[in-house]
């Protein structure tokens, strides 16, 4: 497993030396480190951190005997915020300057998590509060099982030095200033570095995959996971309604008669498909329908009533037949336009399909997603 650093830093440098200090003596080895920051800042780690000859990061590898070619780490591994035109900001001074800051930390936390032989440590332990904000958002959006988080705290008086990185090995007397400005010097034996883990909830796992291709936005990514459960069509016999996005319609007997065999028709389709909204298994013919003249009838029996079916007309929905069939199924759309509105009509009305004499009639809205109460 490959663990990368990524921090966000401001003007204080040393995060990075004193990070790097407090994870080591948790014996967390580090192979990778890369910052994001601002142009100033990067001038500051180039010369402090990254200097040749006596840069603060070769100092420290040196004081504790790690070779610096075992952390990949170096000048472009220092990512610059910068504007549309490519200019590197001096800071983060406004809204534009935020976005691209943000636009960074997604980038470079999406390119590091995709990668599952990695593990990334999230250091939010300096630069503005809206840089940390932004690499924290960026976890929580991205952020796997094996990533962590951590802030870093240092004893208070050596946290104001300019010119403390870390624990040297050798303790050095080094000069400091008490709260009322006042010089003193002290050795850093007595400097405390501790690391901080931080916490994080990921919603990696809720995005499905086609918005884990390549960065997006954090209001593309929110705006996925808002997912309204479908609909269900209820149609319920014994109160005679239906009922769709939580609205009810009225229906009279025959209609509901007859609706309430087409959507127990795709109820019953034996089509194996995950979807069956695309899918035209289920759709009757004519022939078909005046086949399911004693379903329907019975359906009828047990929304009217008790009525005996000999007793009823054979000229209404007890004799459906191609011209009350086409009267039955535009009332019906009339009905639940009327009720739903339309645009719910697309899903729910009896449609057709084929030209005649093939054609077919069917509803459109998926089988689970109905419900008929007898």
């Amino acid at each position: 497993m490959k663990n990368i650093l990524l921090a966000v830093i401001g003007l204080t440098p040393q995060v990075i030396t004193e990070t790097l200090f407090a994870l080591h003596q948790q014996k967390k080895l580090v192979d990778a480190i890369h910052i994001i920051t601002t142009r100033k800042g990067k001038e500051a780690i180039n010369a402090k951190l990254l200097a040749p000859n006596d840069g603060y990061y070769y100092r420290y590898c040196a004081d504790y005997g790690i070779d610096p070619g075992s952390i990949d780490f170096g000048f472009d591994h220092v990512h610059v915020i910068a504007d549309e035109n490519g200019i590197e900001r001096d800071d983060i001074a406004d809204e534009g300057d935020n976005e691209n800051l943000l636009r960074k930390c997604l980038e470079l936390t999406f390119k590091f998590t995709k990668d599952s032989h990695t593990a990334v440590f999230f250091s939010v332990a300096g630069g503005r509060k809206t840089m940390t904000s932004c690499l924290t958002l960026a976890a929580q959006l991205y952020g796997r099982q094996q990533d962590r988080m951590y802030h870093v705290l240092v004893s208070p008086e050596f946290e104001s030095s300019r010119n403390f990185y870390y624990p040297v090995r050798e303790s050095i007397s080094l000069e400091l200033k008490d709260a009322n400005g006042n010089r003193y010097f002290k050795e850093t034996k007595y400097a405390v570095v501790n690391l901080i883990p931080i916490p994080f909830i990921s919603i990696r796992n809720k995005f499905t995959r086609d918005m884990l291709d390549e960065p997006k936005d954090p209001a593309t990514l929110m705006l996925s996971l808002i997912r309204e459960d479908p609909y269900l069509l209820i149609i319920d016999i014994p109160s005679q309604k239906i009922t769709y996005k939580n609205l009810e319609v009225d229906m009279m007997p025959a209609r509901l008669a007859l609706y309430t065999l087409f959507a127990m028709q795709k109820k019953d389709c034996k089509n194996e498909a995950g979807n069956c909204r695309h899918c035209t298994d289920c759709y009757m013919d004519l022939e078909t329908i005046y086949n399911q003249q004693d379903r329907l009838t019975d359906l009828y029996r047990r929304i009217s009533g008790s009525r005996d079916p000999l007793e009823m007309s054979d000229s209404g929905i007890c004799g459906i037949n191609p011209e009350n069939f086409n009267s039955y199924k535009s009332k019906i759309k009339d009905d639940l336009r009327k009720g739903f509105g339309l645009y719910a009509l697309p899903e729910l009305e009896i449609t057709a399909v084929g030209k005649r004499p093939d054609t077919r009639y069917g509803l459109r809205i998926e089988r689970d997603r109905i419900r008929v109460v007898y």
